[in-house]
């Protein structure tokens, strides 16, 4: 893992076809003062642009120079690994982006780790389908015989795997008795406010949300109070858990099937900003922050992506004056 303080990303406008649009730069700078705060940077990657069950961005998630490109460009922006959003072995051809990604990433100094979608509808037999998908990935992906283990992600020699809960009936401490049994046991970090016996967790991460202030038509709710409230619980309840905290550039479900009209507008990359400063105020030498989390890398189904660029203003007096436009009110191209 590479050394990094408190985080400052320099977000500079790009004259981009005559129009200013803010980009990420690589500028993840050193400003603690004291001694050094190690934090990895993350990034949700979604595995599936070229199925026709979701929107066309212009490229396949399965075609290897996409992948390519994509890690070169996520390292140019500070991020060190992708956490990608994976079904088991349900879907063969999302597992098999997958692969095709962690493949690509050993290939380019770069880690990949899972986020086990668990399965929607609240199926009897979820607990078991958890422990057969990840018996699955220790065996093809994490563990000592997998062909590109070793561009897994590890945290204190044990390999990450974040959860993302759909099913009120997965039994988690079951789960976890059994992947203790693996050679290399498992660090299990699943999303904040969802689980059901946090002992279960070696830690949690924060996620995209509003907090208790609820959706504001307008989207400017960016969600300061969800993140204050999850750094506080993390300190005061689960003092001795990994705490993975999360960034993100705004939200607009308008184009996913399954959307709300849920929005949080970009703010000019001021909301990317905003959350990345409740990370500087909250990280320090008591308290670490293992991972910064940036959601997402590329749904754009939802309107997180981060790819290519964060926000859009029409001019500078529109910064001032707050009126933004969407980054993603124009469909993406490769």
């Amino acid at each position: 893992m590479r050394p990094l303080y408190p985080v400052i990303i320099a977000t500079t406008i790009l004259l981009l076809g005559g129009c200013g649009r803010y980009s990420i730069h690589k500028e993840i700078r050193q400003s603690i003062s004291g001694a050094e705060q190690t934090t990895t940077v993350l990034a949700v990657y979604q595995p599936w642009f070229g199925s026709p069950e979701h929107i066309n961005v212009g490229y396949s998630s399965g075609d290897v120079s996409v992948l390519q490109k994509q890690i070169k460009q996520a390292k140019e922006f500070g991020i060190d690994a992708f956490v990608v959003d994976w079904y088991g072995n349900n879907r063969k051809d999302f597992d098999s982006n997958y692969a095709l990604l962690q493949e690509t990433a050993a290939n380019t100094n770069f880690k990949v780790a899972l986020m086990y979608d668990e399965p929607k509808g609240d199926p009897e037999d979820s607990t078991q389908q958890a422990i057969v998908a990840l018996d699955y990935a220790y065996d093809k992906y994490i563990g000592p015989k997998a062909a590109y283990g070793h561009a897994y992600l590890f945290y204190n020699g044990h390999p990450v795997i974040f959860i993302w809960p759909n099913s009120t009936r997965t039994d988690w401490k079951i789960v976890r008795r059994h992947v203790e049994q693996w050679e290399l046991p498992p660090v299990l970090i699943m999303r904040f406010d969802s689980a059901k016996d946090p002992q279960a967790f070696d830690g949690f991460y924060a996620w995209v949300d509003t907090g208790k202030e609820g959706w504001s038509p307008n989207g400017r709710n960016w969600g300061k109070e969800y993140l204050d409230r999850f750094y506080k619980t993390m300190n005061r309840d689960y003092p001795n858990k990994i705490i993975v905290t999360g960034a993100w550039a705004g939200f607009d479900d308008s184009k996913a099937q399954w959307g709300m009209h849920r929005k949080i507008d970009s703010r000019c990359g001021k909301t990317f900003q905003d959350t990345l400063t409740e990370f500087h105020r909250n990280v320090s030498p008591e308290h670490p922050i293992p991972f910064l989390l940036i959601e997402t890398w590329n749904d754009y189904e939802e309107g997180t992506a981060i790819e290519r660029g964060i926000g859009h203003c029409t001019s500078e007096s529109a910064m001032t004056a707050g009126r933004v436009d969407s980054p993603f009110t124009q469909r993406p191209s490769s």
